[in-house]
This record gives structure tokens, sequence and C-alpha cells, in this order.
């Protein structure tokens, strides 16, 4: 692995695209019966559990002066997560990983200053305005699910920046562990709140516990693994498969029919991406040349 780490980490971005959308559309399965917020919680708690038990984190975990970013880094994932699945409650999968992909897209766009870069600016903003609710009619969107998709972006964008900072100072799988242990005290409170008792039932539980490891445990772990071997930019132009795979699993699986004009709107975000990407690869090896 250490002969070619990008290549590894190549590997690892894309593994963890399918498992998070894989959770995401079992968790869509459980948002009647325990909510959106309470299936977050079950999403962090069981992660959270099996993150622990693989990393002990409590064996030569970080030093005093590094926790203050790694709580910052749990607030994140937090917050990020309950809003986003309080908007794939609201509307499809594809659709909200398009929107909420307009923070890692902004963030690679802002590692760049090329020309070229217009062109996908444009491309992204035409996107997103076609997803956006313009209409009353029966294939236009929910308001509150777009802005939560949207706020999940910003929060996507500064996970992006803040893990690479926790992974340059604490062991990836340390920091994953330690950081989804701080995002329980955000997302666990909230989701018994909302969903109360139920959360205790067994199917439940055994749905949590497959959420946990596909929509976080797995994903975050190996996201860590590749942003310690390649930039931030990098890293979120990687994730331009995330709205086709998105939108794929949720008419597969979750049978969420989109209109040609939003696979047209998911495309322009694709297109977005990839093009930045080759931008920011040519960038970043001029850079180090």
């Amino acid at each position: 692995m250490s002969k070619n780490p990008k290549l590894w980490a190549i590997v690892a971005i894309l593994i963890a695209i399918v498992s998070v959308q894989l959770g995401a559309t079992l968790s869509k399965h459980v948002f009647p019966l325990v909510g959106s917020e309470g299936t977050t919680a079950l999403r962090q708690f069981f992660a959270t559990v099996s993150l622990l038990i693989v990393f002990q984190p409590w064996r030569g975990g970080p030093e005093r002066r590094h926790w203050p970013v790694l709580a910052l880094y749990g607030a994140i994932l937090g917050v990020m997560n309950l809003v986003f699945y309080a908007s794939i409650a609201r509307i499809p999968l594809g659709i909200a990983v398009a929107l909420e992909f307009s923070g890692p897209l902004t963030v690679a766009i802002l590692g760049s200053r090329k020309w070229s870069d217009f062109i996908w600016v444009a491309c992204a903003v035409a996107g997103l305005l076609i997803l956006l609710p313009w209409g009353d009619g029966s294939t236009a969107l929910d308001l509150l699910g777009v802005v939560y998709a949207l706020i999940a972006g910003v929060l996507w964008g500064l996970y992006i920046i803040v893990g690479q900072k926790v992974g340059d100072r604490v062991h990836g799988g340390k920091a994953v562990a330690l950081g989804m242990a701080f995002s329980t005290l955000f997302t666990v409170p909230i989701g018994v709140a909302f969903a109360g008792a139920s959360l205790l039932s067994p199917t439940i539980l055994l749905y949590g516990v497959g959420i946990g490891i596909l929509a976080s445990a797995i994903p975050y772990a190996l996201e860590m693994v590749a942003l310690k071997a390649m930039p931030a930019k990098t890293f979120g132009l990687m994730m331009s498969l995330e709205p086709a795979v998105a939108a794929l699993l949720g008419l597969v699986i979750l049978h969420e029919l989109l209109t040609p004009l939003q696979w047209l709107a998911v495309a322009l975000v694709i297109i977005a991406s990839a093009g930045s990407s080759l931008t920011a690869k040519r960038g970043s090896n001029d850079a180090t040349a």
C-alpha cells in the first residue's frame, strides 16, 4: 500500500461512496418508524461503538492540544448528518446529494485559480438552479428539504477542511473514532427526544447497526485514510461520483424516479466536479514539479 498511496486513496474513496449511499437508502426505510432524527442518532451511536472497538483511541490517544479540533470535527459530523437525513426524508436521495455536493465543489474550486474554473462553476450553478423548487407542480421539490441539503453541503465542505487538519495531527482511525464519539453528543439526545423508547426496538436496533456501519463507520474511516494521502481539494473532486451513485441507488432500491430535467441537473453537477478535478490535478502537479 505504501508503494502507491494515491491509488489506494482512490480505491478507499470509491468504496466509501458506495457504502455511504447504501447506508442512506437503508436509512430511508427507517424514517417512518423513528424519524430522520432517530435514524441519525442510531447511525452515529453504532458507528461510534464500532470505530471505538476497532481503533481503541484510548491507547496512545491524541495530545490535549488536539482535542479542540477533534471536538469541532465531531460537531460538524453530527450536525451535517442531522440536516442531511432531514433532507433525504423530504426529497429524493440523488437530488439531495447533488445539492449537498455544492460544499465539496466549492472547496475544490477555491483551491484553483485557472480561467477554466468558471466553466465548471457555471455548470454547477446551472445544475443547482434547476434543482431549486421554482414551481408548484407535482415535480417541485420540498423547499425545506432543499434548504437542509444546502446546509449539509456547507458542513460537508467544512468537514473536508477540518478533516484534513485532524488527519495531520491525529492517527486517522483514532481521529475518526473520537470525532464520531463527539458527534453523538449532538445527535443522540436529539434522536431520543424525537423518537423516545422506540429506538430500543430490536428491529430498529438491528437497522441501526447496519446503517451505522455502512453510512458512517466504513466511509469515514476510509475517507480519513484518503485525506492523509491527497490534498483536500483533490478529495473533494473525487467525490464527483457521489450524485450519480446516489441517484442510481435511489432509482434501483428506493424507486425514486427523477424527471429528465432533474437528471440533467445531476449530470451538470457531475460535469462540474469532473472538469474541476482535471484542472485541480494539473495545477497540483505543476505546483509540486
